[in-house]
C-alpha cells in the first residue's frame, strides 16, 4: 500500500535516494523522545554532489535545487528513523540551512525556501517549521548547500 507521502513525492516526479552514510565519526540521526534530529545533510543528486559558491559561480536557483536535494536526502535518513514508514512523521520541526556563499551575498532564505518549499509540498501543514537560513564562507567538500533537521515521529 502506497502512503500519502509516497504518492506526493510521486506526484511531484520526485524520489527518494537511499540516506546517506555518514562521512565521518557521526551517526545519520539521533531519536529522542518523540524527536528525531538528523545531521547535516549535504547537497547531491543522482549525478553526484552539487557543489559551488553563491554568488560566484552558482546563482540562486541552483541553490534551490541544491537545497531540494538536501531535502529529500534528509527525508531519506527519516524514513531510516522511522523503519520504512513515513506515515509515523507527525511534524518538521526545524530545518537550520547553511549556504555557501560569498561575503556579499543575502539571498540564503530564497535558496533554503529549496528545502522548505519542498516540506510543505510533501508534508502539508505538518512541514511548516521553524527555520534558520545562513551564509558559510565554506562547506565541505565545497557542496553548494547542507541543512539539518529536527523532526517529530510517533
Amino acid at each position: 500500500m502506497t502512503s500519502q507521502i509516497e504518492t506526493r513525492l510521486s506526484e511531484l516526479g520526485l524520489s527518494l535516494p537511499d540516506a546517506p552514510a555518514p562521512a565521518a565519526n557521526y551517526v545519520p540521526f539521533v531519536q529522542s523522545g518523540s524527536l528525531v534530529f538528523i545531521s547535516g545533510q549535504i547537497s547531491a543528486g543522482p549525478e553526484g554532489l552539487i557543489c559551488g559558491k553563491l554568488g560566484d559561480d552558482l546563482d540562486v536557483d541552483a541553490g534551490v535545487g541544491a537545497a531540494r536535494a538536501c531535502a529529500l536526502a534528509l527525508i531519506a535518513q527519516l524514513r531510516e528513523a522511522c523503519a520504512g514508514d513515513l506515515t509515523r512523521v507527525q511534524r518538521v520541526v526545524k530545518l537550520t540551512g547553511f549556504v555557501n556563499c560569498t561575503g556579499d551575498f543575502t539571498d540564503q532564505p530564497k535558496v533554503v525556501n529549496g528545502a522548505s518549499d519542498l516540506m510543505v509540498a510533501i508534508f502539508g501543514e505538518a512541514g511548516r517549521h521553524a527555520r534558520a537560513a545562513v551564509g558559510a564562507p565554506s562547506l565541505p567538500l565545497g557542496v553548494a548547500v547542507e541543512i539539518e533537521g529536527i523532526f517529530e515521529i510517533a
